[in-house]
């Protein structure tokens, strides 16, 4: 292993997906998950952000057109996190997706975030989450980070969205 860490600010910039069907991917990404559609290139690919970033998300049908998705028990992208801002957020997220009757494939308590797990229409996990402030996260009596996967309470959560 290296001692080079990278720096501590470096962020994800953003996630190119490949899909079979570029208006379905819209669909579920603008129209359900609520991004804005920045740019795109025909009927071939989307770019799409949260708040006028340039795109979080790429979408393209550059080698995937018409393809089934990706086998599950393949090496691949697990899933794509969304970070929302406050906890109020990921309720109304949760909220428009249950009142379009989008299945959910879980949700979970990780002592550091809340999570809610779905697939998108070509199969690519997707998760939806807010982090609890840095000061509420779980640690042990040495001070060590201790993340959990425990059930998250969706009444609790969905309370917010109403």
């Amino acid at each position: 292993m290296s001692d080079y860490q990278i720096p501590a600010k470096t962020r994800i910039g953003h996630v190119h997906l490949k899909v079979s069907n570029l208006q379905r991917a819209m669909d579920f990404y603008c129209g359900l998950l609520g991004f804005e559609l920045m740019s795109s290139y025909g009927e071939q690919a989307a770019f799409i952000s949260a708040g006028g970033y340039h795109h979080h998300i790429g979408l393209n049908t550059w080698y995937s057109k018409d393809a089934a998705p990706a086998p599950q028990h393949a090496p691949g992208l697990f899933h794509t996190a969304i970070l929302y801002p406050e906890r109020k957020d990921l309720a109304v997220a949760v909220k428009r997706l249950m009142d379009a009757g989008y299945p959910l494939t879980g949700a979970s308590d990780h002592g550091v975030s809340e999570a809610i797990y779905l697939d998108d229409p070509d199969g690519n996990g997707v998760e939806l989450y807010w982090d609890r402030p840095k000061d509420q996260w779980p640690t042990d009596e040495h001070g060590n980070l201790t993340m959990y996967t425990r059930h998250l309470d969706m009444r609790a959560l969905l309370a917010l969205a109403m």
